[in-house]
């Protein structure tokens, strides 16, 4: 299987290709079609890890040459190591139990065999972009699934803001892309080459400059930034929910922004190689991940509470792979880069079965705002229990999965006071709003009489991939327990001297960070001991600011989009009124000269050869009447012209005189012969 495994992210471009091709009539088959094909590579994925595991991480490459140039080298092949094996199968995972109940979420929708191809064809690029082995690679699939997450999040195209929020994804994380491709063509330019092992082998010479380490991983970092929705590229994510609830979660677990983190950890030897680059991406993921908590503190969207935690636990992961970059070049044991593709793992799963949880509850209520809800522990049972599960992985409660990547997080930023700092505030926000999510959600009277009553469990095709993803969400984070000798840690760090250890007094400090902040919304939003209402009167400026996302939609549509536009009017008004005046005034010109010229050619060309012509049939005309036939006549032309010769050659006045004479006379004998031609005519009509 490990030798086949570049057949996985071909699964479900098949699945798409035949979907497109021929069955997109068919929707069950279509849909059938596209689940078998994801789970068949799941299997595969499964079994490569198994692989991978049974030879102790030994990295596999497999490639073939695609372009040969002069100072550059492309190639397509696979690279196949402990990280690439845990992220296949978390991809086909999260991606199965996506399709599997999108059976149900999705019924009846009139583009159902359209939304399963988009699905094939999105979980295809996230796979393909795994199993690279060059950075020429990664972006090409990088690209499609930009492209994918486009057609996805404005799936429902009808809707205005579906469509804006589309469009917003793709523009936005093209920005971060054009750093990227910067960086790109720097490692083509100064390393020859895009292949993942020589590109590090080179940096690890010590050949190139930290100047050009740090502008490379800078902007290779920015491609991350964008695909990442970190600050100030996070605008996109947050309305990425706009498209159907399934595909925020594969957007939100696996897929998209999980590309930017696994970016980061794929080229950390790049980063490690650059303190400045890797403390650029530390802090940017510390903002990103502080500002997001606070703001989904203030959210009353359900999708939109989930998709700022989403932001803020990738500001976790970009933060922890920083530190790690950091600690490594001076030379520090770090678990950074453990703890932030362990946490990328363990939150596919919890934030795709919160998501998944989510659309549940709107499935039966038909609202988003939690503030219409209430009371549906009781008419939705295995939701709520699934979704409180998430809930305390989230929050990092022993003995979920999150509590260990977390931890992990935490202990990563043990040698720097401010990140933990912020670290455990973050914490403590996570824990605090996902559980005020549950409480409004879940407990309490209902809100709105009307969507309680109709509200009603999700199908089994809804509700087993809950199961699902709750089993994972407490026991996939225990592949990762400090005491296992070939844990997680050890696995992912092949060739690396890090082990994971124990800190009792971290993960002490860290729970009990996580029960005060379930202990606060317990106390606001089940209690009612504590008035929300209170805090925010007390508060309203800072509530007024988080609410509405510190501005960054209104400074961006002032400061960016606003002097586009215009700017954009102002280019227009050029192009219509100088570049298309100067266009339409040559051509009216052309036309006018044209004009000109076929009133000359018509007139002064054509008039003068007509001209000539009809002067030749008047003399012509003029002659055949002088030729009478008569010798006497002619004998006196010729004695007359004689005269008229001599008389030029005497007098020209006198020459002129005898010409016209000669004119008029041969005009009398025309006019005689005309006379007594039509007398003869008319002798017979006499007659009769």
């Amino acid at each position: 299987m490990l030798e086949n495994a570049f057949l996985i992210p071909f699964y479900p471009l098949f699945a798409f290709v035949i979907i497109v091709f021929f069955t997109r009539w068919k929707e069950k088959l279509s849909s059938y079609l596209s689940i078998g094909m994801i789970l068949i590579g799941l299997v595969h994925s499964i079994g490569v890890l198994i692989q991978m595991i049974a030879r102790h991480g030994e990295p596999l490459e497999m490639s073939i040459p695609f372009i040969n140039l002069p100072e550059l080298q492309l190639e397509l092949g696979t690279w196949i190591d402990p990280l690439t094996a845990v992220m296949l199968v978390v991809v086909a995972v999260v991606s199965s139990c996506v399709q599997i109940y999108s059976l149900g979420y999705m019924h009846g929708d009139p583009r159902w065999s359209r939304y399963f191809s988009y699905l094939s064809l999105f979980t295809f690029s996230m796979l393909g972009l795994v199993i690279a082995n060059n950075f020429f690679m990664i972006f090409i699939f990088w690209e499609l699934v930009g492209l994918t997450s486009y057609l996805l999040i404005g799936f429902w195209f009808e809707k205005k803001s579906a469509s804006d929020a589309g469009k917003k994804a793709f523009i936005t994380t093209r920005i971060g892309d054009l750093g990227f491709i910067v960086g790109l063509l720097m490692l083509g330019l100064y390393a020859g080459t895009f292949n993942y092992q020589e590109v590090f082998g080179i940096v690890k010479s010590g050949t190139l400059s930290p100047a050009i380490l740090a502008t490379a991983g800078i902007f290779i970092f920015c491609g991350a930034v964008g695909k990442s929705a970190q600050f100030p590229l996070h605008v996109w994510l947050p309305d990425a929910m706009e498209g159907p609830t399934p595909v925020s979660a594969l957007i939100h677990a696996a897929t998209m922004v999980a590309a930017g983190v696994y970016l980061v950890a794929r080229a950390m030897p790049l980063f490690s190689a650059s303190a400045t680059a890797s403390m650029v991406v530390a802090i940017i993921g510390l903002i990103t991940s502080f500002m997001a908590a606070t703001i989904a503190l203030t959210q009353f969207d359900i999708k939109r509470v989930l998709a700022y935690s989403t932001v803020s636990q990738l500001g976790y992961m970009i933060m922890a792979l920083g530190l790690y970059g950091v600690d490594t070049y001076h030379h520090h044991h770090s678990p950074g880069f453990y703890a932030g593709t362990f946490h990328l793992m363990t939150h596919a799963f919890f934030k795709a079965l919160l998501f998944l949880g989510a659309g549940s509850v709107i499935h039966a209520v038909h609202s988003n705002d939690i503030r219409d809800m209430g009371g549906l522990y009781g008419k939705m049972k295995i939701t709520a229990i699934t979704f409180v599960v998430a809930s305390l992985s989230i929050a990092g409660i022993f003995p979920l999965s999150g509590f260990w990547s977390k931890d992990e997080i935490v202990a990563a930023t043990s040698g720097h006071p401010i990140f933990m700092f912020f670290t455990l505030a973050i914490a403590f926000m996570t824990a605090f709003y996902m559980f005020r999510l549950c409480f409004l959600t879940f407990t309490g009277k209902p809100r709105d009489q009307h969507k309680f009553d109709h509200a009603h469990e999700s199908p089994k095709s809804m509700t087993v991939p809950l199961m699902v993803l709750g089993f994972l969400s407490v026991f996939a984070g225990w592949v990762g327990l400090p005491w296992l000798s070939h844990g997680f840690s050890s696995f992912v760090f092949h060739g690396e001297a890090y082990h994971a250890h124990a800190n009792y007094l971290l993960m002490l400090i860290s729970t009990v960070v996580a029960v005060s902040g379930i202990g606060l919304a317990y106390a606001m939003y089940y209690k009612k001991a504590i008035s929300p209402d209170t805090i925010v009167a007390k508060f309203k400026p800072i509530y007024t600011l988080l609410y509405n996302k510190y501005y960054f939609d209104e400074l961006y549509e002032a400061a960016v989009i606003q002097p586009l536009m215009g700017f954009s009017r102002v280019l227009w008004w050029f192009d219509a009124n100088i570049v298309d005046g100067l266009v339409n005034l040559t051509g009216w010109l052309t036309v006018k000269w044209a004009d000109i010229k076929m009133w000359f050619d018509k007139w002064v060309v054509d008039g003068a050869v007509n001209g000539i012509g009809y002067v030749c049939m008047f003399f012509s005309w003029l002659f055949r009447y002088i030729q009478s036939g008569s010798f006497q006549f002619y004998a006196l032309v010729v004695i007359l012209a004689a005269i008229e010769i001599l008389m030029f050659r005497v007098s020209l006045l006198t020459f002129y005189i005898l010409l016209a004479g000669v004119i008029i006379m041969a005009l009398l004998r025309l006019a005689l012969k005309n006379n007594r031609s039509g007398r003869m005519k008319a002798e017979p009509n006499i007659e009769a």
